[in-house]
């Protein structure tokens, strides 16, 4: 297929036969310089008539074919000159085998409203244009795998309607399965095993490909490169997401953008907790500003050298977070910005945990229906003697009433109200020593707690995730339990009293204790709103510290596999699951036995499960993947290329002067001097 030839060098070209050409015809203008003789007749009057007429300067040109001859000489040398080239894009061969790349790059706009893999599709149904009659091809969209679309066939329509089905996919891209897969199908074809010759592979593809140096095949392969060198794209190409130790529902996100344009670009980061965005900085969005990829470090160095600003290219959030959330970083910078699959990037928060809970207590009415109101997955009351004969386990949080326990589990979460058990090194102030300072002694003997009497609350820690939202400021307490002063560095006071500390949270070794340095029923709290609230809070709070995972995303082709004990439901396992998102809504047929694989989850988005399955409800899938967002077509073309065509649709350029040389200027040179030497007119 031929496309119009164009000029590499037109503008010298035309200066130069703007100067040459005139002055060959001036040349045929120039008077005869005269010179007198001596004649012996006036025979040769009519001749120096002729040459007269000839020296006129202004007369017209008469028929000459020397200056036809030279004319055109020097119109080819010009054209020569200006270096004409000529693009063809192959025709198909006898056997052809069509590689469409859809990967999340092919689904760049780098023309207005079509993608990259429209391209490549267009392309394509060229190429099946021109299949001779008797020619096959077949059809291969590959991204991450690859599958065959339409086998060998030649019935063209058929091929250009499989050519139309292939859908982008947001994976990353490998050409070797592809590879194989179209040396197996070309090995097995009946045509191949009667020829000798190698089949035509076309790969139409931007040649970004993860194994470029793992490729081998044995055909003929011709690389249809696809986009423009100047195409500007802003991703976010890294996202983590963690609990903070030290506060386990203080949740950390960390992004890093890059730009894959040819220029620095700014570009400022959003950040939303399910759809609801989160000011930042007195309300303004994170900035950052991004270098090109594409510079070497020499280049950045000289950037910055010359006055231009510091890269920045991440952003970090912290977030307090007791439920479940979705949350989500978006990059604004839509400008000239080719691909959307990299503009966000989500994490889902796991929501709150079904908890186990124990209570050993000997009777305390306001905490067992406090305990009865919320919903837990295990409530069970113990009394003390219970617990005393056996030592639990399985539980996500113990709660002692009134009672300081002589054993603990190694590791777990505890709260005690009005009592705190020996051991740790948050201690109570005892009778005999001092309420401030530290005590001589562990325990000071066995001398009495100090009691502390009538007491309001001073303060409370508004912005922790236990009190958060609770009216405190009318909790009153008759009798509370004095704390050793200082307390040790592992403590938080969340709740200080007019006398004392009244709720402190304490962590040591591999538990953490919520001591309530107060008995319930010794206060007006039990009837208060606030109570069950708080113990939700508390419980949850706890809960999560021992289940620090925030749960990371997914890459686009994954096929998330659900453990069969997260599909039980009682004795009821679930049998059919909905699974929706992105380009998906189907009902799928859960297994009888062994584990559930979902089917691949192609696009970048957020997946629900319905019903919702045991931390498989959301499911995030984010690109991720600087390669794939890289949209600047590979200088380097993948191992087993033969030819490449451009981006621009043809072959390795033509260059068509030397014909005109060779074919027209050294031919006519000849015709020239022949006419010079033997005097030929018209």
């Amino acid at each position: 297929m031929w496309q119009l030839p164009r000029f590499l060098n037109p503008v010298p070209a035309a200066i130069a036969a703007a100067i040459v050409i005139p002055a060959l015809l001036v040349l045929y203008f120039l008077k005869l310089r005269r010179q007198e003789m001596p004649v012996s007749s006036t025979l040769l009057w009519k001749k120096a008539i002729q040459d007269l007429q000839v020296n006129s300067p202004f007369q017209r040109l008469r028929k000459n074919l020397l200056l036809l001859l030279q004319l055109l000489l020097l119109v080819l040398l010009m054209l020569s000159l200006a270096r004409p080239v000529i693009n063809w894009t192959p025709g198909a061969g006898k056997m052809t085998v069509l590689l469409i790349d859809r990967s999340a790059s092919m689904s760049a706009t780098d023309a207005a409203g079509k993608t990259r893999l429209d391209e490549a599709k267009r392309r394509a149904k060229e190429l099946i244009g021109t299949m001779d009659r008797g020619s096959s091809a077949m059809l291969i969209a590959f991204d991450e795998g690859a599958e065959t679309i339409q086998p060998f066939t030649s019935d063209t329509s058929a091929l250009r309607g499989a050519v139309d089905s292939v859908q982008p996919t947001d994976r990353k891209s490998r050409l070797k399965v592809a590879y194989e897969l179209a040396e197996a199908q070309t090995n097995f074809n009946p045509e191949q095993l009667r020829s000798l010759e190698r089949p035509d592979v076309h790969v139409y593809s931007d040649g970004r490909v993860l194994d470029e140096n793992d490729l081998s095949i044995h055909a003929h392969v011709v690389l249809e490169k696809i986009g423009a060198d100047t195409a500007g794209n802003v991703g976010i190409v890294a996202l983590n997401a963690k609990r903070n130790y030290e506060r386990p529902t203080q949740v950390q996100v960390f992004a890093r953008l890059a730009n894959f344009g040819p220029e620095p670009t700014e570009a400022f980061v959003e950040l939303s907790v399910d759809g609801e965005k989160v000011a930042v900085e007195g309300g303004k969005l994170h900035e950052v500003f991004l270098l090109p990829e594409r510079w070497d470090d020499q280049a950045r160095s000289d950037y910055e050298s010359k006055g231009g600003r510091r890269a920045v290219d991440s952003v970090e959030y912290e977030l307090d977070l007791t439920s479940s959330a979705i949350v989500k970083v978006e990059q604004m910078h839509k400008e000239g910005d080719l691909l959307k699959a990299d503009d966000i990037a989500t994490v889902v928060v796991p929501p709150p945990k079904a908890l186990a809970v124990l209570l050993v207590s000997d009777g305390n009415y306001f905490l067992e229906r406090a305990l009865d109101s919320l919903p837990l997955q295990k409530r069970e009351v113990r009394s003390v003697a219970e617990y005393q004969d056996k030592l639990p386990a399985d539980f996500d949080v113990i709660l002692f009433d009134r009672y300081k326990p002589e054993k603990l589990p190694p590791a777990g979460n505890f709260i005690y109200f009005g009592e705190l058990p020996n051991g740790l090194k948050l201690k109570l102030a005892r009778a005999a020593g001092p309420t401030t300072g530290q005590s001589d002694g562990a325990d000071a003997g066995d001398a009495e707690p100090l009691v502390l009497e009538d007491i309001g609350v001073l303060d409370w820690n508004r912005e922790h995730p236990i009190l958060r939202g609770l009216s405190l400021s009318r909790l009153y307490v008759a009798r509370s339990l004095a704390l050793q002063l200082p307390l040790p560095q592992e403590s938080q006071v969340l709740l200080d009293g007019l006398k004392g500390p009244l709720i402190v949270l304490h962590r040591e070794g591999k538990s953490t204790h919520l001591l309530i340095t107060f008995d319930s029923l010794q206060s007006n709290w039990p009837q208060r709103p606030s109570f069950p609230i708080f113990l939700s809070n508390a419980l949850q709070y706890l809960a999560i510290g021992s289940e620090m995972d925030v749960r990371q995303s997914f890459q686009p082709g994954a096929t998330p596999r659900i453990p069969r004990a997260n599909l039980q439901r009682g004795e009821n396992p679930i049998k059919k699951v909905r699974l929706s998102g992105p380009g998906m809504d189907r009902q799928l047929s859960v297994p009888d036995a062994g584990d559930f694989a979902l089917p691949a989850l192609d696009h970048v988005g957020i997946y629900s499960t319905d019903p919702p399955i045991p931390q498989f409800e959301k499911l995030a899938v984010n690109l991720l993947d600087a390669n794939e967002s890289n949209l600047l077509p590979t200088d380097k073309n993948p191992a087993g290329i033969e030819d490449v065509v451009t981006a621009e649709g043809g072959k390795k350029r033509l260059e068509l002067w030397w014909w005109l040389v060779a074919v027209g200027a050294v031919p006519l040179l000849l015709i020239e001097w022949w006419v010079y030497t033997r005097r030929v007119h018209l």
